[in-house]
């Protein structure tokens, strides 16, 4: 069968799934999506912290025709950044994705754009981008797999410095019940390695392990994950690290288009201390 690798950055994405969607720690988050009859989608997001009670929100309009492959989505936050993004996919030729992000700060007129060109075939998936503004810089990645082996590097390259500011390499197994994937990272500094499983229709189950040893004296972040479908309309998770620290979190579909989720972060080794985290998120589809 033809196989197509992964981006650069999903390698490894069962796994991060599973170790960190789902868990709203630490705020209480609400999410509104609707679609008007013309195909317009509206997203509205809202984050309060409960640490801090500071309270985020964006809306976000995305308009796409499916006929030309084209995608424009615009972005308004209350920190009154405005942001546009222009996406053009097998428009050009089958297999390439044209992408150009733009943001703007009015007050203090700060710019960000970025222009981007991913190109993905049996065998082979690649991007790159350029930072218009900072730097300028270049980013750049691409895998290349087959039979569900994949090896990839990424590197990003400041043109006015003339130097190389980042770069990395990942090495995976893909296949249709697990996955397994060694990430390096910050200039081979950053060491992930992943595993997840399918045990069956109702379980999954994965691993992780990190080590970073740029950091002085620096030991290896160890944790495990599952998550459990109760039912067609609702699933648990839970995940546990080598420091004691517990994550919990309960997905329900109340109804159709009503999502709600709840979850917390617990330290087991100092549970009478006040360091515990819980939250909550309600998403409505319409």
């Amino acid at each position: 069968m033809p196989f197509i690798p992964p981006s650069y950055s999903d390698v490894g994405k069962p796994a991060n799934d599973l170790f960190g969607k789902d868990f709203p720690v630490g705020s209480a988050k609400l999410e509104v999506n609707t679609t008007t009859p013309n195909g317009i989608k509206f997203t509205v997001n809202g984050n309060k912290d409960n640490k801090s009670g500071a309270i985020a929100s964006d809306i976000k309009a995305k308009y796409t025709d499916k006929s030309k492959g084209l995608t424009f989505t615009e972005t308004w936050t209350t920190s009154n950044v405005l942001g546009a993004q222009l996406e053009l996919v097998d428009s050009i030729a089958p297999g390439v994705k044209l992408d150009l992000n733009a943001s703007l700060l009015p007050e203090k007129g700060t710019k960000n754009a970025k222009a981007g060109v991913e190109y993905k075939q049996e065998y082979v998936f690649t991007r790159s981008s350029l930072d218009l503004f900072k730097g300028p810089t270049l980013f750049g990645d691409a895998v290349v797999g087959s039979n569900g082996f994949v090896a990839g590097a990424d590197v990003a390259y400041d043109v006015s410095e003339a130097k190389v500011t980042k770069y990395g390499a990942v090495l995976g197994y893909i296949a249709p019940l697990y996955s397994v994937s060694l990430l390096s990272a910050n200039k081979f500094t950053l060491f992930t390695a992943s595993y997840h499983q399918k045990v069956n229709s109702d379980v999954e189950a994965g691993a992780r392990a990190i080590w970073n040893k740029a950091l002085p004296n620096s030991n290896v972040s160890i944790e495990v994950g599952t998550k459990v479908v109760v039912d067609k309309n609702a699933f648990f998770k839970a995940k546990i690290d080598n420091q004691g620290r517990l994550g919990l979190g309960f997905t329900h579909t109340l109804r159709d288009g009503i999502k709600f989720a709840v979850g917390g972060l617990f330290d087991t080794t100092r549970l009478n201390a006040d360091v515990h985290k819980v939250g909550l998120q309600l998403t409505f589809e319409g």
